[in-house]
């Protein structure tokens, strides 16, 4: 698996940086993994976004989906698409009330909104626990603590699993998201700290505890706010596991 960040600012888009936003390419299928502000942009600097093959939002904050509505103006308007959209729909997979909230996200006004139904252009998939194939991908979603519904994702294919926390706090699901796992994807949006509200983040040491005591090979840390200390929050992580990396806009990693 090839793994692409196209965005990791947390909670909202920093100077020059999208908020989350991730490719996972495999067999020449491409993943979108959340769409947050910014990441429509910065796709298109990289690939042509109809050559998406499906894409899987966490949860439904505006910082993991926000640029879904103009994704939908791109496929539902574009004056020469490479494929009928219609025919051709993007399998989307993400919380139970995915489409009612990317429709009320998309509609202008309550009179557009009764009539907006985005499944001309969408396939959606609610997630849930049993493992899922997505093109060559297999992906397994698990419900983490967060004021919404939100899910962690397992995703494997060829023997290697990386797993993606999406936003929680600390949660006996962490276990069983990281168990026997090659690489994490941990969000890490803050310090340390007794007063930290529960079920929202992790810190820097909890992501680089979650690693340790998973016994990953590779802990990558993401979802950083832009008026946090990346550099306190990466101190963390290392102090428990030493190889913590903090991702950037355009890296790539093979998993």
């Amino acid at each position: 698996m090839r793994l692409t960040i196209l965005g990791c600012s947390g909670s909202v888009p920093g100077p020059g940086e999208p908020a989350s936003g991730y490719l996972l390419e495999a067999d020449g299928f491409l993943l979108g993994l959340e769409f947050g502000n910014g990441v429509f942009a910065e796709l298109q600097k990289r690939r042509d976004p109809f050559d998406l093959d499906a894409l899987v939002l966490s949860h439904l904050h505006p910082d993991h989906c926000a640029d879904f509505s103009a994704l939908t103006v791109l496929r539902r308007y574009h004056p020469a698409p490479p494929y009928d959209t219609t025919a051709r729909r993007l399998p989307v997979h993400g919380p139970a009330n995915a489409p009612v909230r990317l429709a009320m996200a998309y509609a202008p006004n309550e009179t557009e909104l009764a009539e907006t139904d985005l499944s001309d252009v969408y396939e959606f998939h609610a997630l849930s626990a049993e493992p899922v194939k997505i093109g060559p991908f297999e992906v397994t979603a698990i419900p983490v603590f967060h004021p919404t519904e939100a899910f962690g994702l397992r995703v494997r294919h060829g023997g290697r699993t990386l797993a993606y926390t999406g936003d929680t706090g600390p949660c006996d699901t962490l276990t069983d998201l990281v168990r026997d796992v090659d690489v994490l994807l941990a969000e890490a949006s803050w310090t340390d700290a007794a007063d930290r509200p529960p079920g929202v983040h992790l810190s820097g040491k909890q992501a680089g505890e979650l690693a340790r005591d998973a016994g990953v090979e590779r802990l990558l840390i993401t979802h950083v706010a832009p008026w946090s200390d990346r550099s306190a929050i990466l101190a963390e992580a290392r102090a428990v596991f030493p190889g913590a990396t903090l991702v950037e806009r355009g890296a790539v990693y093979d998993v």
